[in-house]
């Protein structure tokens, strides 16, 4: 069901224009791993992504899309699947291509613009955004959710995590239920097969983490 090419070619950073988080913060995403940990590396992957991969959520080849310092993709990679994780931060994809060399897992990370992953040249069986959609303003949801359906099987699961508007304390960006059918449209291809309450865990909260939502999409 998945493609895969060749040597992937990395972005030219300078030719990705800034997000709208990137404009907001006035700083690109790679300032966030410079001076110590990134809010959202927690020195691990996921509790809520490990409880995916327990359950099977995640089969075939993978893509794990801005994937920060590469902790959830590691996870997955030592499981036994291919993994191939993506960011645009330069800083977070050393920090990854280190880790998974200090732990001896074969995963692949690369530099590239989650808003252009045809760039790639391949396609996936299974597709995880771990807190990068919430990120992403309504026009730029739709367009990350093209630039998904490049690269998603057909057939193919992506599986979403990211901060709910639903409950006390939620993190930066939240977004509502109404805002991940939107942007996946079945016009377009997608099924929103479920969302399902999760937690999300940050520098920021407790041990319990942020209110998040976990959206598993299907594409036909």
């Amino acid at each position: 069901m998945s493609e895969r090419s060749g040597t992937l070619a990395e972005e030219p950073h300078q030719d990705r224009p800034p997000t709208s988080h990137e404009i907001s913060s006035g700083q690109p995403w790679d300032a966030s791993y410079q001076d110590g940990p990134a809010p959202w590396d927690i020195g691990g992957p996921q509790p809520a992504v490990e409880r995916l991969a327990a359950a099977g959520g995640f089969s075939g080849t993978v893509l794990d899309a801005g994937c920060g310092s590469g902790d959830n993709a590691l996870h997955i990679a030592a499981l036994g699947l291919p993994v191939l994780g993506v960011e645009v931060a330069e800083t977070a994809v050393a920090m990854a291509r280190e880790k998974a060399e200090e732990l001896q897992i074969a995963a692949e990370f690369v530099l590239g613009d989650a808003l252009h992953l045809e760039r790639l040249g391949r396609t996936f069986d299974t597709v995880l955004d771990c807190g990068l959609f919430h990120t992403f303003d309504g026009d730029e949801r739709r367009a990350y959710a093209d630039s998904l359906a490049t690269v998603t099987a057909s057939g193919g699961t992506v599986q979403l995590l990211c901060f709910s508007d639903e409950g006390p304390d939620t993190g930066p960006h939240p977004v509502s239920r109404q805002d991940i059918v939107a942007a996946f449209d079945p016009a377009d291809g997608w099924t929103v097969a479920a969302i399902e309450p999760e937690r999300l865990r940050t520098a920021y909260h407790d041990e319990a983490g942020a209110p998040a939502w976990l959206a598993t999409i299907n594409r036909r």
